[in-house]
């Protein structure tokens, strides 16, 4: 695996299922945990390691809650952003949607305004410094209910900025339907963003079935379970809908028991359409670099099957024509000189 580590190492590649707060280096997170030392997160980067261990998804959205409130201000907000495209520039992502909460920001007392602004501003800088491409994904924390639907829905439709693509559901699934969330799917739909909402990954297929009958999901986030049912996972197929696996992260949450068990080849085996993402990545001691490395070995695969992934995770994105051919183009030229 050495040349192969090494080929996904220099790969371009595109992400599409990457958390904003949760895209947050040790070192960022301990910097804005000094900041705001009322809170319980670690201020030593070295103690964040025992911080981020889950025992199991609740208590995992109980700490990236805890991450998420040392996001207070609008400086925060850009520290965040810029940092996270450096650190994805030096895996070689070269375009990513981030999926971004603004309710947890706004309800904090971030005007949306000044959310929306230092959102974009480090943005355009991140690809001025980096060639880091990034769009927005915002998200419904589904437990918080339709209170915060509708205030990201508002926040999304009337106040979303040029970097907006999509409109995700996150958070827990078990208490909280898909069905509920449709008339603010249907708004943001109605006002051009694309669907991609987070489903079986806690739950069973169900969810992924309401997600693409209610939701209208163009993507589904996860989406684990789709391999217990055949008929869905045969729709999936028929309809080219991708499906968004976080190896690590499932495991990390306990949605599966090991990565051997994972059902990634299974998805692949029935036709459907998969792109490789790292979810929440030092929460999780991962990276998109580590994600392709786990999913070569899992579906054996050479430099030019994980290049076939990395077409398909621009494939499956939001970005435009244009750059969609630049970026495969790129991929393309890449393989074609790899020396292996």
């Amino acid at each position: 695996m050495s040349d192969l580590t090494a080929f996904i190492a220099g790969l371009p590649k595109a992400e599409l299922h990457v958390h904003h707060v949760g895209s947050a280096s040790p070192r960022i997170v301990a910097e804005l945990a000094a900041r705001h030392p009322d809170s319980p997160v670690p201020k030593d980067p070295a103690e964040l390691e025992r911080y981020f261990t889950f025992r199991d998804f609740a208590h995992f959205i109980d700490v990236y809650i805890s991450v998420v409130e040392l996001i207070r201000d609008a400086e925060d907000i850009r520290l965040l952003t810029y940092e996270v495209a450096r650190d994805m520039a030096r895996q070689h992502i070269r375009y990513a949607e981030l999926t971004v909460t603004p309710y947890s920001s706004v309800k904090r007392g971030i005007p949306d305004v000044a959310f929306m602004e230092a959102m974009e501003d480090a943005r355009l800088s991140a690809e001025r410094d980096f060639g880091v491409v990034l769009r927005w994904i915002f998200d419904i924390p589904g437990e918080l209910g339709l209170p915060a639907a509708e205030e990201t829905a508002r926040l999304a439709c009337e106040l979303g900025p040029d970097g907006l693509v999509g409109f995700g559901l996150g958070g827990p699934e078990i208490g909280w339907p898909r069905p509920q969330f449709k008339p603010y799917f249907d708004r943001a739909i109605a006002a051009g963003l694309r669907s991609v909402p987070h489903a079986g990954e806690t739950t069973g297929p169900g969810t992924v079935w309401d997600a693409l009958t209610e939701l209208r999901a163009e993507r589904i986030g996860h989406g684990t379970s789709a391999a217990q049912d055949p008929e869905l996972l045969a729709h999936l197929a028929e309809r080219g809908i991708p499906l968004e696996v976080c190896p690590t992260s499932n495991v990390a949450t306990r949605a599966v028991p090991s990565l051997e068990e994972h059902p990634l080849r299974a998805m692949v085996d029935a036709g459907v359409r998969v792109t490789i993402n790292s979810d929440d990545p030092p929460m999780f001691s991962t990276d998109l670099n580590t994600e392709y490395g786990i999913a070569a070995r899992l579906l054996g695969l050479d430099a030019a099957g994980v290049a076939a992934l990395a077409r398909e995770g621009v494939r499956a994105s939001f970005l435009d024509t244009a750059g969609k051919a630049r970026l495969t183009g790129e991929i393309d030229a890449y393989l074609a000189a790899w020396p292996g």
